[in-house]
């Protein structure tokens, strides 16, 4: 009896398809529990309920974004078009822009494509929101206590995004391993 030993390659789509499941299940399942403990049962949020993790600085607080990141509205540019239907269409291009991007990385590129993957949590966790119940669920508030304003609320799939983008940008300033050149070749002859 042979064993099949697993390649390389193989081991690292596994262990990202579990990255991209796992952030997936933990971002729908904490949008569950702040809607379940921070919400009226009519399905509307409590403003005022609110749970203090680190005092001012994180605190937990239910609030439904209709718009984009930040509470950006892009329907306030395309007044013609629902809404949701942006946000599913714009949801759609970007995975299938990510999913190109990704199968063009080399294989050994682990960083990108780890933060492609998270990108994609991202996006999937609130294009699921959004196919559900036309809006997302933010819950994650911080701040610095004693400032007029606080950082807009969100969520995982929102953590997983700027995380993914900040893995992205920090892979382009670390060091690249070279391919070792053949015999006789000089760095003007191998492009």
């Amino acid at each position: 009896m042979t064993s099949i030993k697993a390649s390389p390659t193989w081991r690292s789509r596994l262990g990202l398809s579990i990255l991209l499941l796992i952030t997936l299940i933990v971002d729908q399942w904490t949008k569950y529990l702040a809607r379940m403990n921070f919400g009226f049962p009519g399905g509307e949020p409590d403003y005022f309920k609110v749970k203090h993790v680190i005092g001012e600085w994180l605190q937990f607080r239910l609030i439904y974004n209709t718009g984009a990141a930040f509470g950006m509205k892009p329907q306030q540019f395309l007044p013609f078009l629902n809404p949701t239907l942006f946000y599913v269409l714009f949801s759609t291009v970007a995975i299938g822009f990510l999913t190109i991007l990704y199968r063009k990385l080399p294989r050994e590129d682990l960083w990108q494509k780890a933060g492609i993957t998270l990108i994609l949590s991202g996006a999937f966790g609130n294009l699921i929101d959004r196919l559900r119940f036309q809006k997302v669920t933010d819950f994650i508030d911080v701040g610095i206590p004693g400032m007029p304003t606080r950082w807009p609320t969100f969520n995982i799939a929102d953590s997983c995004v700027c995380v993914g983008v900040a893995m992205i940008l920090l892979s382009s300033w670390m060091p690249r391993k070279r391919a070792p050149q053949a015999a006789g070749e000089t760095p003007e002859t191998n492009p």
